[in-house]
């Protein structure tokens, strides 16, 4: 019986591996430690990329500009980008086109002793942002100032520039007054007491923008989608399915807390809920992107967007869902 139940255990094994090889395979190239990779192990864990008619293969990177030279030098098929950084590659023929993964964005946080409540207060304060000057949170902060209080945030205050992680502890040691960061930073900022002095969601419809409109996703180059078109629609099929069981299933994280690198739960849990608050809609709206698109123009000293550049349609894959 026990010689039963382990040669069965092993046809299936044998089984599940055959139809792993078999499948037609989708490199795709994310940061070793970044937060894409809980998607990514809970499609692979659970097996959605097989279920979907692919084999996924992850290809570990050390940042954004190796991903870049990986695809352009055909090396992976998918990364993970924006479509900003999408758009400016069309403007120059070079086709790529998006699939939503994140609506995640950063906020400016202060820390639980600091006397900032508003955008006002922060005049003459040391300002850390990730991402450089032409970080999508941190433009949209700007032109929130602008609007509200006819503020230049940028002009009337010290801006210190740096690495997320950098950034993240210069905030707890208190060398900056305030920070802009990827939201998983400031997650774990928020776990330590930290608060939102402007969410860029928030401020998002007052700015005329959708919240819903999601940044980062995943990007491949258009003629690789029309070849295979199945392989695309898959890839976005399983990304959406572990997302809808992220969302649902508190169990379906505890395998990823040691790709989560949590220090208490209570950083544990405020970086699980970060996370579900940035799923997307299933449906993209391009209209809502076009007007983040000309703000982004507008307040972004034309550093961020390229004077050729246009949104078009075509940016956007369109899965059949």
């Amino acid at each position: 019986m026990f010689f039963r139940f382990v040669s069965m255990a092993c046809v299936l094994v044998f089984s599940s591996f055959c139809l792993a090889s078999t499948l037609p395979t989708v490199k795709l190239a994310a940061l070793k430690f970044g937060t894409v990779k809980w998607e990514l192990e809970t499609i692979k864990r659970l097996r959605l990329d097989e279920k979907n008619g692919f084999n996924l293969e992850v290809v570990d990177v050390a940042g954004k500009q190796a991903s870049t030279l990986a695809i352009q030098n055909d090396a992976v098929d998918v990364i993970v980008s924006d479509w900003i950084w999408v758009a400016n590659q069309r403007s120059e023929d070079k086709n790529y086109q998006f699939t939503p993964y994140s609506k995640a964005v950063g906020s400016l946080m202060v820390g639980p002793k600091s006397s900032v409540k508003s955008l006002e207060d922060l005049k003459g304060k040391r300002i850390g942002i990730a991402g450089g000057p032409v970080d999508k949170s941190w433009i949209i902060i700007q032109a929130t100032a602008k609007k509200r209080h006819g503020l230049d945030l940028a002009a009337q205050n010290e801006l210190v520039f740096g690495a997320p992680p950098l950034l993240f502890k210069q905030a707890i040691a208190g060398e900056i007054d305030a920070v802009i960061n990827f939201w998983h930073f400031l997650a774990k900022l928020e776990a330590k007491g930290f608060r939102r002095v402007v969410d860029v969601q928030d401020v998002a419809v007052e700015l005329g923008l959708s919240a819903d409109t999601p940044l980062l996703g995943y990007v491949f180059k258009e003629k690789w989608a029309a070849k295979n078109r199945e392989l695309a629609e898959g890839l976005s099929a399983a990304s959406r399915e572990a997302k809808s069981i992220l969302a649902a299933k508190d169990s379906a994280w505890e395998p990823l807390k040691k790709l989560m690198k949590a220090k208490t739960d209570k950083e544990f849990v405020t970086l699980r809920a970060s996370w579900r608050q940035g799923i997307p809609n299933d449906k993209f709206d391009f209209a809502s992107a076009q007007a983040m698109f000309d703000l982004m123009r507008t307040y972004g000293d034309g550093k961020l967007i390229k004077s050729k550049t246009e949104l078009d349609e075509g940016a956007f894959f369109a899965s059949n869902q």
